[in-house]
């Protein structure tokens, strides 16, 4: 755990943002955008659909073919809970629909409009809605990969998690395989951080949204991804979640930074993408 560090190096450890600079930032942050609006442009799919009445929040189902149900990658997008959009976090629907492999990315409602808590439902939700109508919109519930980045990464260890599955009538293996990408497993040393300004956790909460202090039930095979050049903070919780997990392996991916490792996905030649489908291929 890292609260032995100073608020300095908290901040250093787990402001990306600060660490790739304005420009760099922004550059990636287009590449989202222009990369997802190509990747999805003239893509089989249904776009919008409302898959929890209570928030009203919205998915988007990409790749599904005439070949009967396909496999589905549900990506759940990073933004350390408080940005960014379905809209430009599907940069690797047309890949993945290349591949025999659907896609869907679901929004979520941004802090600090709602709780971290609420967040979490929200995501579990988009599942089972996937789960229970995929289906009808071409998608295989028997074939459920989850992955995100950074917060996405949080949300997917959330979605690996044990105990959540039954209350939604859900079979526990509901996610078949996961790949966070730098993801926040250990929420407590944010309760020191920039970001608790919109998430606004105690110690206690932030341990109860702990994915690596979360029990597990079914351990569904893993691929636990942290770009070289990440936070230092990232790399450090992928690199202890990996054994705490216990099913599943550590990429460290290189020459890649916080925000652009999971850009790879869009990439069928890359060994972040290969490692994806050895995923889905394994359910």
């Amino acid at each position: 755990m890292d609260l032995e560090l100073s608020d300095e190096e908290l901040d250093v450890a787990y402001n990306v943002r600060r660490k790739a600079g304005p420009e760099l930032f922004d550059r990636h942050m287009a590449r989202y955008k222009d990369m997802s609006e190509h990747a999805v442009d003239g893509l089989p799919g249904h776009p919008g659909i409302v898959y929890d009445e209570a928030s009203g929040e919205r998915l988007d189902v990409w790749g599904v073919g005439g070949d009967g149900l396909r496999p589905v990658f549900v990506f759940v997008h990073g933004g350390y809970w408080v940005a960014l959009s379905r809209g430009v976090s599907s940069f690797m629907a047309r890949t993945l629909h290349e591949q025999g492999v659907a896609t869907v990315v679901p929004d979520y409602t941004l802090a600090p409009a709602v709780t971290l808590e609420e967040i979490v439902r929200q995501v579990r939700a988009s599942i089972a809605w996937v789960h229970r109508h995929g289906r009808e919109h071409g998608l295989d519930p028997g074939r459920i990969v989850v992955g995100g980045s950074s917060a996405g990464g949080h949300l997917t260890g959330m979605a690996m998690a044990g105990g959540w599955q039954a209350p939604l009538g859900l079979p526990e293996d509901v996610v078949k395989a996961a790949m966070p990408f730098s993801g926040l497993f250990d929420l407590r040393p944010l309760t020191r951080v920039y970001v608790n300004q919109w998430v606004k956790l105690d110690l206690e909460r932030a341990a109860a949204l702990s994915p690596a202090l979360l029990p597990a039930g079914y351990r569904c095979p893993a691929v636990i991804a942290v770009a070289e050049h990440d936070g230092t903070g990232f790399l450090r919780q992928s690199r202890r979640f990996q054994p705490h997990w216990g099913a599943g392996e550590l990429m460290v991916v290189p020459d890649r930074d916080h925000f652009d490792v999971v850009l790879d996905l869009a990439d069928p030649e890359s060994a972040v993408c290969r490692a994806l489908l050895g995923l889905v291929r394994a359910t």
